[in-house]
């Protein structure tokens, strides 16, 4: 069947495809008329249209091109040009000239968007992989259920705070260096009472020669009861002869005053703190030096280190005031220890945080129902000391007796009534 329309055929030159011509016009001229050019100024064009069998792909387009004679009739070949399309000329190589199929434009925004839910999502599971490992660090030893005839719980949340002289995991050099003593067993070094409230944080210095009462209490090991007689020693004394357990009890018994968490340090956990945030920048008004502590700082600005920190908390034979000066450069120092850690240089850097908390959780010793999250209340309500928010004081002394310092009851009646209502703070203390 004859597929070219109007009685052409395909052999009109009367040679056929394939078959060599001693014409010196190409074969494709003579062979192929109908994808023939204009071949100049006034030629009338008669090709007829391409049978079915011969045409374009559907869509495809040829481009208008000049032409400049006989000679650029077979341009579209002569330069290589391929109709319908490609690679080559016009766009910007995402799609966008005309006719092209180049690979599509970045999409920026899906990109941008699922970065940050990865981060986001990195960052949350590395939170919770920390706070679980953290929490897992504390060291829950003191059973407050222990102690008994406990008073009724007021508003805020109150902690004592002991720094004791343990000097568990510390070798012989480390005693001579932090000036610690060889002495067995435990006590406490300083006592504090931190109150957490919607006023404001007030921290509450305790001496350690504080005149106390050794109330009725229950043996933290034997689980003995060992009925109160009404005897009076110093404050520490009651640490050294039970635990924390009787301590809680004998703050609880003679200031009437709740005690939600407990929180101790040894003297190793305070200095490793220290260094692993770089030391403390203090303000030291006036020079001292004390032999018993190491102590020997001039007056001024000065970063103290872990060792020179430690002889600050304990050097009172220094001072005239002795215990209660001591308790007064404690608060400072811990009050100025949280402010300098709670930063985000130390807070969102892992090479400063993970020590940070691997050198406080890992002597840490707290209560059984304290969490990581009391603990970083605890920490923040310290900070806030300093910060403007809170109130930082000794108890209230009326006189001494015997070398142990007496409370004043009338102002540690008010004081309390204060702390258990959460409100703000009047009394003033030595």
């Amino acid at each position: 069947m004859n597929e070219w329309p109007n009685g052409w055929s395909g052999d009109q030159s009367g040679n056929r495809y394939g078959h060599g011509s001693g014409s010196s016009e190409p074969e494709g001229a003579r062979a192929m008329p109908q994808v023939r050019r204009d071949a100049g100024p006034g030629y009338q064009r008669h090709e007829p249209p391409l049978p079915p069998s011969m045409s374009p792909r559907r869509g495809a387009s040829v481009p208008p091109q000049q032409s400049q004679g006989y000679d650029d009739a077979y341009d579209g070949y002569n330069t290589g040009q391929v109709y319908g399309g490609g690679r080559g000329g016009g766009g910007d190589g995402y799609g966008d000239g005309p006719g092209r199929g180049g690979r599509p434009r970045p999409r920026w925004g899906k990109r941008i968007k699922w970065t940050v839910i990865t981060l986001v999502a990195v960052l949350a599971v590395a939170s919770v992989a920390t706070y679980f490992w953290a929490d897992g660090q504390l060291r829950r030893k003191v059973d407050l259920s222990k102690v008994i005839d406990r008073p009724e719980a007021g508003d805020g949340t109150n902690y004592l705070i002991v720094g004791s002289d343990s000097r568990e995991g510390m070798s012989a050099a480390d005693k001579r260096k932090l000036h610690t003593g060889s002495a067995e067993g435990k006590r406490t070094d300083s006592m504090m009472i931190l109150h957490d409230g919607s006023n404001g944080p007030t921290l509450i210095s305790l001496p350690r020669d504080s005149d106390v009462e050794i109330p009725t209490y229950v043996g933290s090991d034997s689980g003995k009861k060992y009925p109160g007689t009404g005897r009076h020693t110093k404050l520490n004394a009651a640490y050294a002869e039970d635990g924390p357990e009787l301590l809680t009890r004998t703050v609880e018994y003679n200031t009437k005053l709740h005690i939600d968490h407990y929180v101790e340090i040894g003297f190793a956990g305070f200095a490793n703190i220290v260094d692993a945030i770089g030391g403390v920048e203090m303000d030291i008004p006036k020079a001292f030096k004390d032999k018993n502590s190491g102590a020997d700082f001039p007056a001024g600005k000065q970063t103290l280190n872990g060792q020179q920190a430690l002889a600050f908390v304990r050097t009172r034979h220094a001072f005239a005031g002795q215990d209660l000066d001591r308790t007064k450069n404690q608060q400072k120092f811990l009050a100025t220890l949280a402010s300098q850690t709670a930063t985000p240089g130390t807070v969102l850097n892992p090479f400063k945080l993970y020590p940070t908390m691997s050198a406080g959780l890992d002597t840490l010793i707290v209560d059984k129902d304290m969490g990581l999250f009391d603990l970083g209340s605890m920490f923040f309500a310290m900070k806030g000391v300093t910060g403007g928010e809170g109130k930082s004081m000794n108890m209230p002394i009326s006189g001494s007796t015997g070398g142990n310092l007496v409370w004043d009851k009338a102002k540690l009646h008010q004081l309390v009534q204060q702390l258990n209502n959460d409100e703000k703070v009047t009394v003033s203390g030595n």
